[in-house]
C-alpha cells in the first residue's frame, strides 16, 4: 500500500512541474526571512526544494546552499531561476532518502517546507534517522509541513512524528497555522 502511495506522489509532483504548481509562489516564506536576519551564514541543505525559491534566497544572503529534489524538471527551472539571479547553488537531482544516506557533508540548516509530510512512514523513518548526522553541532532544523488531521489526508505530519524529532533534536519553537486553502499547517524548529 505505501509503495503505491510513494509512486502516486511521486507521479503527482513530476507532473505538476509541467505546469505551474499551486506551492510554487516564488516568494520564501516570512519564517525563512527571520531566520536569516538572527542567525549567521553557513551551509545550508533545501530539502525538496523545487524550482529554487528558498535556495536563491539563502544564496542571495551569503550561505552556501545544496538544493535536492528528485523532480528533473523542477532542478532545470531552478538552475535557470538561479543563473538568472546570478548566485551559485548547488542543485541535484536525487530521491531525498537515499541521498541522506550517503550524504557525508554537514549543515548549520537543514530547510523542509512540504517535503517530510508526503514521504511514506518508512521513508519518515529514514529521515529522521539521519537529521542528528547531518546536521552541525549546533545546526538548525527548520520544518514546515502539513498537520495530520484524523487521518483524513493521506500525507501530513503527525503529533508522534513532531515528537519523535523532538526526542533527537530540542523542539525550539512551534507555530501553528493555516495554509493557502485553510488546512491545518505547522512551523517547526528543530536545533542539535
Amino acid at each position: 500500500m505505501h509503495i503505491i502511495r510513494d509512486f502516486r506522489r511521486r507521479l503527482f509532483f513530476i507532473q505538476s512541474y509541467f505546469q505551474q504548481p499551486r506551492w510554487d509562489t516564488g516568494i520564501s516564506p516570512p519564517e525563512l526571512i527571520q531566520f536569516l536576519h538572527s542567525h549567521s551564514t553557513g551551509k545550508a541543505l533545501d530539502i525538496g526544494c523545487g524550482t529554487g525559491t528558498n535556495c536563491i534566497t539563502l544564496a542571495q544572503n551569503g550561505w552556501a546552499v545544496l538544493g535536492v529534489d528528485f523532480v528533473p524538471k523542477a532542478i532545470t527551472i531552478a538552475r535557470k531561476k538561479a543563473s538568472l539571479f546570478n548566485v551559485t547553488v548547488d542543485f541535484r537531482i536525487h530521491e531525498i532518502i537515499q541521498f541522506m544516506n550517503i550524504c557525508e557533508d554537514k549543515f548549520d540548516l537543514i530547510l523542509d517546507i512540504g517535503c517530510f509530510h508526503s514521504l511514506t512512514p518508512n521513508k519518515k523513518l529514514a529521515y529522521k534517522q539521519n537529521l542528528p548526522r547531518l546536521l552541525n553541532s549546533s545546526g538548525t532544523f527548520l520544518l514546515y509541513s502539513f498537520l495530520l488531521e484524523n487521518n483524513k489526508k493521506p500525507f501530513g505530519i503527525s503529533e508522534q512524528d513532531i515528537d519523535s524529532i523532538a526526542r533527537i533534536l530540542h523542539l525550539d519553537q512551534r507555530i501553528n497555522g493555516l495554509d493557502s486553502r485553510n488546512k491545518p499547517s505547522v512551523w517547526l524548529t528543530y536545533r542539535k
